[in-house]
C-alpha cells in the first residue's frame, strides 16, 4: 500500500528507455476506446456465460416445477434491469473505473469502500471466473466424448488454466483485442442460444407442452429465495460496464443505452432457452443433468449434437475474457485510492493497458481453479455479491439527500432503488435460516476484510524497514513489467 520506493514517473529504472513520438501526447492513461456496441457487448457477454447453462438445475430444484423455474428466471431479468437502471444514474454522475467501489467511497468512505472491494476483488471475481472457466472444461470435455476422444481428468483441469492464461495476455496486450474477442465470442454464444430458442420454438409449435406445468411448486419462502441464487447468478455481469466507464465514448449517452439494450436481450434470451429446454427434456431429466445443453442437443441433433459443446465452449471462453476485462479495472480503481498495493495503478507503457491489475486477477482466479465443486462455489458468493450490489444502489438516495446539488445527467425515480434494496433483502436474509452454513462463509468472507482494513490501510506508520521491503518489491515488478504510474509523463517505448 506504501509509494516509498516506487520508480517515479518520467525517472529511468536499469532499462533505458527511449521518447515514443508516435503517440502525439505525453499522458499515460486509460484510453476511451469503446464503442456502445463495444459496450453491449461487454454486457451480453460478461452475462452470458455458464449461467444459463448450470443454473436451470438450481432453479428447478428448488421452484419445484417448470413453470415457477420460468417465473424465477423473468423475476431475476426484472430484478437486474432496475439495479441496472440505478447503477446507470450512478455511472453517470461518479465517473471513475472501480463501479461498485468508487460509488461505496464517495457515499460512505473508505472503510465500507474496502470491505466492497476486498469481498469483489478477492473472492466474487475471481471466484465467479473459476466457475465460468470451470463449465469451459466441462463442456470441452464432453464435446471431445461426443466426437469419442474423451480427456482424462488431468487434461480437462488443464484447459482451466490455459484459458486464464491466454486471456490474461490479451488483455494485457492491447484493450481492441479484448473487445474484439469480446465481440467474436458474444456473437457466438448468442447464435448457439438461438439455434436452441428456434428448435425449441419448433417443438412448441407441433405440441411438446406437456411439462410446463405449477405442479409439485415448491412454495416455502427459503426455497423461493434460494432459487434467485442460481437464477441471479446467470445475470452477474449487468454492471461490468460500469466498471470501465473511463475507456467507454460519450457514456452520459452510451451507457443507458448500452444497459437497456443488452439487459432486456439477455432476459428474452434467457426465457425462451429455458422454454426450449423444457419442450424436450423432463423436470427428471433436467436435475440429472450435468450439462442441460448437451443433453437437449443429444436428443434433438442428431449427428451434428457436437456444435452445441463447442458453442457453449465459446460462450464460456467470452464469458471469462469479460469478467477479467472489467475485473482488472476494479484492482486498478482500488490501487489508485491507496487501497490496494501501489504497482496495481501503474499502466504499461507502450501497450497502455493495466498489466499488473489483469496478471493480479487472472493468478487469483487460478487459485479458486483448485475446487471443482460449481453448486458450492456459486452458493458462497451468492450472499457476499447481492449484500455488496444492495449497498452500492443503497448509494443513489443516500447521495439524493446528502449531496442534492451533484450533477445528475441521468436521474431515475426513488422507487426503483428501494424496491432494489428490499428485494435483495429478501435474497440475502431469507437464505441465512434456509442454508446457514453458505451464508455463514458469506458472512465470514466479508468481516476478514476488517483485520486487513487496519492492519494494511488505517494503520499509516508502518515501520520503516516495512516500506523499503515494499517499495523494493514495488520498483523490481516496475522495471520486469515496464509500468509506470497514470500521471503525466512522457511515454516511452523500451528497447
Amino acid at each position: 500500500m506504501s509509494k516509498s520506493g516506487s520508480i517515479k514517473d518520467g525517472e529511468k529504472g536499469s532499462y533505458d528507455p527511449i521518447p515514443n513520438t508516435e503517440k502525439g501526447n505525453d499522458e499515460i492513461k486509460l484510453e476511451a476506446k469503446m464503442s456502445l456496441l463495444n459496450g453491449v457487448t461487454v454486457i451480453v457477454g460478461s452475462i452470458i456465460g455458464s449461467g444459463i447453462f448450470v443454473s436451470p438445475t438450481g432453479v428447478l430444484k428448488y421452484t419445484g416445477s417448470v413453470n415457477a423455474s420460468l417465473l424465477v428466471w423473468t423475476a431475476s431479468g426484472i430484478y437486474s434491469m432496475v439495479g441496472a437502471y440505478c447503477y446507470a444514474e450512478l455511472g453517470c454522475m461518479i465517473r471513475k473505473s472501480g463501479a461498485d467501489y468508487a460509488y461505496i467511497m464517495e457515499t460512505f468512505g473508505p472503510f465500507l469502500a474496502f470491505v466492497r472491494l476486498w469481498v469483489e476483488c478477492m473472492i466474487v471475481r475471481p471466484c465467479s471466473q473459476a466457475i465460468v472457466a470451470l463449465t469451459f472444461s466441462v463442456y470441452s470435455g464432453l464435446r471431445k466424448v461426443a466426437i469419442g476422444s474423451g480427456p482424462t481428468g488431468a487434461a480437462a483441469g488443464n484447459v482451466d488454466g490455459r484459458l486464464a492464461s491466454v486471456l490474461a495476455f490479451i488483455n494485457c496486450w492491447d484493450v481492441k483485442w479484448a473487445t474484439r474477442v469480446q465481440d467474436i465470442f458474444t456473437y457466438a454464444k448468442l447464435l448457439a442460444l438461438f439455434i436452441i430458442i428456434f428448435t425449441g420454438a419448433y417443438q412448441l409449435c407441433i405440441g411438446h407442452t406437456q411439462y410446463f406445468t405449477f405442479e409439485n411448486t415448491n412454495t416455502e419462502v427459503t426455497s423461493i429465495a434460494l432459487s434467485f441464487y442460481s437464477g441471479l447468478f446467470a445475470y452477474n455481469g449487468w454492471n461490468y460496464l460500469n466498471f470501465i466507464i473511463e475507456e467507454l465514448k460519450d457514456p452520459v449517452r452510451n451507457l443507458p443505452r448500452a444497459i437497456a439494450v443488452s439487459c432486456t436481450l439477455v432476459t428474452v434470451v434467457y426465457v425462451f432457452t429455458n422454454m426450449a429446454f423444457y419442450t424436450t427434456l423432463s423436470p427428471v431429466e433436467v436435475l440429472g443433468s450435468e450439462a442441460v445443453a448437451v443433453t437437449y442437443a443429444n436428443r434433438l441433433f442428431g449427428v451434428m449434437a457436437w456444435t452445441i459443446p463447442v458453442f457453449v465452449a465459446l460462450s464460456t471462453f467470452g464469458a471469462v475474457n469479460g469478467i477479467l476485462l472489467t475485473s482488472s479495472r476494479l484492482f486498478y480503481a482500488g490501487a489508485c485510492e491507496g487501497q490496494m498495493p501501489e504497482i496495481l495503478t501503474m499502466i504499461q507503457i507502450s501497450r497502455l493497458t493495466p498489466t499488473p491489475a489483469v496478471i493480479c486477477m487472472a493468478l487469483l482466479s487460478m487459485l479458486y481453479l483448485c475446487s471443482s465443486n460449481i453448486s458450492a462455489l456459486i452458493n458462497y458468493v451468492g450472499f457476499a455479491t447481492w449484500l455488496s450490489i444492495g449497498v452500492s444502489v443503497l448509494c443513489l438516495p443516500w447521495l439524493r439527500w446528502s449531496q442534492p446539488n451533484l450533477s445528475r445527467p441521468i436521474k431515475v425515480n426513488l422507487i426503483f432503488p428501494f424496491f432494489y434494496i428490499l428485494a435483495t433483502l429478501f435474497v440475502t436474509i431469507v437464505p441465512m435460516y434456509a442454508s446457514p452454513v453458505e451464508t455463514g462463509y458469506g458472512c465470514l468472507m466479508i468481516l476478514s476484510s476488517v483485520p486487513i482494513y487496519f492492519a494494511f490501510i488505517a494503520w499509516k506508520n508502518k515501520p520503516k524497514f516495512f516500506q523499503q521491503g515494499v517499495g523494493a518489491v514495488t520498483q523490481a515488478l516496475q522495471k520486469l513489467m515496464i509500468v509506470v504510474g497514470p500521471q503525466k509523463t512522457k511515454v516511452y517505448n523500451t528497447l
